[in-house]
């Protein structure tokens, strides 16, 4: 019977939180386990480029490959990631083992006065990292002006305090696990400002071979946020969502309906749609929705 459950991680605050989280799940259903954790450096954390860059790969592998190998290797049993932050194939081998239930996958506007977007001056500077977010917040703010910025949370929000920013713009589930959501300025609707597919959600990895660990997270799983997040990973499989495609997905299940949002920034304008059918036809539902959007630009 296993006794340890070795996590692996990055070494970020946020990153840090989620593993925590996941651990006290695992500690409350098998008491009888030890559950610790091995913080893991990334490519992507000691290589600060931001996906503003004309690159045609995805930059999602710079914050998982290290850790994927100890996985493979053994060194670790399970891996705790963003979901948003994972390719849409894992290497061979692994898995994603769970999908916890969804922290709120909003984003929010966090300024420095407490200014809300419309009450900032014309020509505010607001940091992002994201084209989805410059995109979004261009569409509600013309005048705004747009400046890169990278680091986990902590240094963001010293960045916006120290007056390099008027505001900064950050995923709402990250402020609520590492307990800074009073920070939070302004959250935007989803029906202004489409979040990131999965964004808010948790992939726990885990090796396809490793049954006790498997039948460990199966546990660990929420049906309906797993059903959501298949679905807009697909919108954003079928649109190439890297870190630098600007585009977003949010399903919302209402019965055994699920709703589903996207955009997608083409050209110089940003192009949305939504669609309702069945959960069990999610993956269909993101394809239809995805030729709609697709239909707007094309003709």
């Amino acid at each position: 019977m296993l006794k340890k459950i070795v996590i692996g991680t990055r070494a970020s605050i946020l990153a840090l939180a989620q593993t925590k989280l996941v651990a006290g799940m695992i500690r409350e259903r098998f008491p009888h386990i030890e559950v610790e954790w091995k913080e893991i450096i990334t490519k992507g954390d000691k290589d600060l480029r931001t996906n503003w860059n004309n690159s045609n790969t995805s930059l999602k592998s710079l914050f998982t490959k290290e850790i994927e190998k100890e996985l493979l290797d053994g060194t670790i049993h399970i891996a705790v990631h963003s979901m948003k932050d994972m390719p849409a194939v894992s290497p061979e081998g692994l898995i994603c083992g769970a999908i916890p239930e969804r922290e709120d996958n909003r984003d929010v506007l966090i300024t420095r006065d407490g200014r809300k977007l419309a009450e900032l001056p014309e020509g505010a500077v607001i940091g992002t990292s994201s084209l989805r977010r410059t995109m979004s917040i261009k569409e509600l703010r013309s005048d705004i002006t747009i400046k890169p910025i990278r680091g986990n949370i902590h240094t963001r929000l010293g960045k916006l305090d120290s007056g390099e920013f008027d505001g900064i713009l950050l995923a709402l589930a990250g402020l609520k696990r590492t307990g800074m959501e009073d920070r939070a300025t302004e959250i935007f609707e989803i029906d202004d400002f489409v979040p990131a597919p999965a964004q808010g959600s948790l992939h726990i990895q885990c090796r396809e071979d490793n049954t006790e660990i498997r039948e460990i997270l199966d546990t660990l799983n929420d049906e309906k946020s797993r059903l959501v997040v298949e679905a807009e990973r697909e919108f954003s499989r079928i649109f190439d969502g890297g870190c630098h495609t600007p585009m977003g997905c949010a399903g919302k299940l209402v019965g055994d309906k699920l709703n589903l949002k996207g955009m997608y920034y083409y050209e110089g304008k940003v192009y949305r749609d939504e669609i309702e059918g069945s959960v069990e036809d999610r993956i269909k539902l993101a394809g239809e929705l995805a030729e709609k959007i697709r239909g707007q630009y094309n003709g």
